[in-house]
């Protein structure tokens, strides 16, 4: 499967902050939408980074509250690793699992188009591991 079929399957679009808001905001934003990261961006398409609950909770333990009036560009990763509608569902879990990372940017050029995460790379490969389950059964009981 292709993240070109996976990014067909999700709803609605990415959801961004900008750099310049607090910490807070971006935490609220999280709450909110039940969402574990967002990617920081200055005109919603631009990569600048991603912030996620993580970051902020590390950060929190690390050095208290005080973080949550802190800009997001200071917590964010800045360094931020994408791929694109022709990669191979597998071939971005293999990089996810080894980055260590839970979200990752779909990217056309420099340009943003969409926002995938473990979460929806795993249930990509259940669904496709079920569908090939039931072509074998099939085969198999001859239907």
């Amino acid at each position: 499967m292709l993240i070109q079929q996976l990014l067909n399957t999700k709803a609605g679009g990415v959801l961004t902050i900008a750099p310049s808001e607090t910490v807070a905001a971006a935490a609220e934003v999280l709450a909110a939408k039940r969402i574990g990261a967002l990617i920081v961006s200055g005109d919603g398409s631009d990569v600048l980074g991603v912030i996620s609950e993580r970051d902020i909770v590390r950060e929190i333990g690390r050095r208290g509250a005080v973080i949550l009036e802190e800009a997001v560009s200071a917590l964010m990763t800045a360094k931020v690793t994408g791929c694109v509608v022709t990669d191979s569902v597998d071939d971005v879990m293999r990089r996810m699992t080894d980055g260590r990372f839970r979200h990752m940017p779909v990217m056309e050029g420099d340009r943003m188009i969409g926002v995938i995460s473990i979460g929806d790379v795993v249930k990509a490969q259940v669904a496709e591991l079920a569908m090939e389950k039931d072509a074998l059964e099939g085969m198999i009981k001859g239907y």
